[in-house]
């Protein structure tokens, strides 16, 4: 005779993984060093010292939220680690300390926690974070420096510490070929925010993702496509449509965007048909604000922006119940 107490009977699909969300997390950290290793290396020690102080703010703002509400302390899922990298990333080199940490408590506090924490937020609380800090502080949020510019770990950026450059959008956004090469954007010498310069590092962490199976190609490869073949149909100034194309796509955040932030599991769709829309819907509009908003970069208020729209698309775009059409007949009958 079997021991039936011992048997435990639950409702399909029966599932065993060994995924969790720190596991997830992990992973996305592993990542996102390839970026963080050159910007190291293109913007100094500093775009290091910058990345750590957001994610230990992230951390303790996380715990002091928690402590106050009496909830369990959710740090050990890492997510706020992940959060904390994503803010340093999506600032330029040259932002002081004190800002970074403003970011995090906004990222963290208003838009994570205040919904109820990882797995509520409606949007992306990195992308909130640096919305908050565009409006707040735009002209430290679009100061941006030389690669390999002797800069000061801490203390604040002046002048004669550093070059001030032109991003490559900026150029685009007269309709210009930036004075870069592909090649360097493709490799990361290029002014711009922390963890956006390198394609080839972005890229490199998404293709670990994907084999890891954290993430799926529909969003990422929808979002680039789309952005590519838009700005290849309608290219700006007297270029090469396919020059103007592949600079567009190297430059600003789109890689960022695409691989680390519009696949968020929380702010993007759950259907692939869905996240497939979501991924053009980010591209169309990157394409406008670069080409029409005041900003030459328009990656980060595109996926704001469609992360509000997420509720309809997984409303639009989910599967029939089983035996849903049978119901509907026996009703008219």
């Amino acid at each position: 005779m079997y021991d039936l107490s011992k048997v435990v009977v639950t409702s399909s699909p029966h599932i065993k993984a060994g995924d969790d969300t720190r596991s997830l997390m992990l992973d996305v950290l592993i990542a996102l060093l390839p970026a963080l290793c050159v910007a190291v290396y293109t913007f100094g020690w500093r775009a290091l010292v910058l990345t750590v102080i957001s994610m230990v703010a992230c951390a303790v703002f996380e715990t002091i939220y928690n402590k106050i509400v009496g909830h369990p302390n959710t740090v050990g899922d890492l997510s706020c680690f992940v959060t904390g990298v994503l803010i340093a990333f999506n600032v330029p080199v040259s932002a002081p300390w004190w800002m970074v940490v403003f970011g995090a408590l906004f990222g963290i506090i208003i838009v994570k926690m205040l919904f109820g924490g990882i797995g509520k937020n409606f949007m992306n609380p990195a992308l909130g974070a640096r919305a908050f800090m565009m409006a707040s502080w735009a002209g430290l949020m679009t100061t941006w420096t030389a690669p390999h510019a002797n800069l000061p770990l801490l203390g604040t950026v002046s002048l004669t510490d550093a070059i001030s450059t032109a991003t490559p959008l900026a150029s685009l956004k007269n309709g210009v070929l930036p004075d870069a090469t592909l090649m360097d954007m493709f490799l990361g010498q290029t002014g711009g925010v922390i963890g956006e310069t390198s394609a080839l590092a972005l890229i490199a962490g998404g293709l670990y993702l994907l084999w890891r199976k954290v993430i799926t190609i529909n969003i990422p490869a929808a979002y680039i496509l789309t952005v590519a073949v838009v700005t290849f149909l309608f290219p700006m100034g007297d270029v090469s449509r396919v020059q103007w194309m592949l600079y567009q796509v190297l430059s600003g955040g789109l890689m960022l965007g695409a691989i680390f932030m519009a696949t968020d599991y929380v702010t993007s769709p759950v259907t692939p048909r869905g996240q497939i829309i979501f991924g053009i819907g980010c591209g169309l509009l990157t394409v406008f604000i670069r080409y029409f908003g005041g900003l030459p970069e328009g990656v980060s208020y595109s996926i704001l922006i469609m992360n509000t729209l997420v509720w309809a698309i997984d409303k639009a775009t989910h599967p029939r119940k089983f035996g849903y059409a049978l119901d509907k007949k026996k009703e008219a009958q």
